[in-house]
């Protein structure tokens, strides 16, 4: 047996099952998990990843590496992002590694140092370690920016800035795009 359904009765149900489907996606967002907040340690963790990021993306060696290789040196605060593995804008694969201060791979195999803390004799040894070899050098403790380091990071709550040592930058044989020093130079806006 055929039962006619009037057009007028399969609009109804057209526009009951579209109102259904509406409230469904409509109420989808209620019911989803909120996003994990980042914790202020992880959001500095970020910021100094695309700080270092970029200013290796700025600097020239004189004879471009095939991959480059960032040596994370001493202890550290900000290097676990940067740890797992890094990616510069352009592409450009970071190979990123802890070795210790006395490894004498770091003259061979580093062409970027992040510095954590470490002693003024050691700072004093690495630095003249690589006193002939053009390696970049990133200090995670800003005061250290006299003491051999190109960059010193300035890390905070609200930002990630640096300091240029252009005496180091003279001496280093990494050559550093202008824009970058100019960056350097830029104060923060005082609340």
């Amino acid at each position: 047996m055929e039962v006619a359904v009037s057009s007028a009765e399969q609009h109804f149900g057209r526009r009951q099952l579209w109102l259904s489907l509406c409230l469904l996606l409509l109420s989808t967002p209620c019911l989803a998990q909120p996003e994990a907040s980042i914790n202020p340690a992880d959001q500095r963790a970020k910021a100094v990843t695309q700080v270092v990021l970029g200013i290796l993306s700025y600097a020239r060696w004189p004879t471009e590496p095939v991959q480059l290789q960032l040596c994370v040196i001493g202890p550290t605060e900000y290097t676990d992002d940067l740890l797992k593995g890094a990616t510069q804008s352009s592409g450009r694969p970071v190979q990123v590694r802890r070795v210790l201060v006395s490894d004498p791979s770091i003259v061979t195999d580093c062409n970027a140092v992040y510095l954590g803390k470490l002693s003024s004799d050691e700072r004093n040894q690495l630095f003249t370690s690589l006193n002939a070899k053009a390696v970049l050098s990133i200090s995670e403790d800003g005061d250290q920016c006299t003491v051999g380091s190109l960059f010193c990071l300035h890390v905070s709550d609200d930002q990630v800035s640096f300091e240029v040592n252009l005496d180091s930058v003279a001496r280093s044989g990494v050559r550093i795009h202008p824009s970058v020093l100019q960056l350097s130079r830029r104060r923060a806006a005082q609340p």
